[in-house]
């Protein structure tokens, strides 16, 4: 029997408790100095949560901005809920930490990215021929540097 550790899936789930942990601050404290967030996520994920009006708008991924303006946020070990202002419309979302795409604190430049892919089924093996001509193809956990976020 051969066993490896995952590293990959280890540190995707590292990074996500490191935004549970950044949100759970911001929800005690508030937002420091400069510090604001773009949060990229996934809009068709079966565990969010948003007005339909905005899936329909934004039928595959969103970004939010939590900058000068939220509301009633609260975080759990899941995922986090906030009201948040569109164009003077509040509305209130649940974003489960398994749909965030990318989490950015431009303030810091600060940033993570997670890229996965969708599990295949045995009979679509032969799919692989369609990779791209590098034959990379994104896994569930890649990591993804950070420099491209400093200066």
């Amino acid at each position: 029997m051969s066993r490896s550790i995952d590293y990959g899936n280890l540190m995707h789930r590292a990074m996500r408790g490191l935004i549970q942990e950044v949100l759970t601050d911001v929800q005690m404290n508030g937002l420091p100095g400069a510090h604001h967030f773009f949060i990229t996520f996934d809009t068709t994920h079966p565990k969010a949560e948003l007005a339909d009006w905005l899936r329909d708008r934004y039928p595959s991924e969103m970004t939010v901005v939590m900058q000068h303006w939220y509301d009633g946020l609260e975080v759990t070990d899941d995922g986090f809920s906030v009201t948040l202002n569109f164009g003077d419309a509040p509305e209130r979302l649940y974003v489960p930490y398994d749909a965030i795409q990318t989490f950015v604190d431009p303030s810091v430049e600060f940033g993570l990215r997670f890229e996965t892919q969708e599990v295949e089924d045995e009979d679509d093996e032969e799919d692989v021929d369609d990779l791209d001509a590098e034959g990379d193809a994104p896994t569930e956990a890649d990591v993804v540097s950070l420099d491209s976020f400093r200066k």
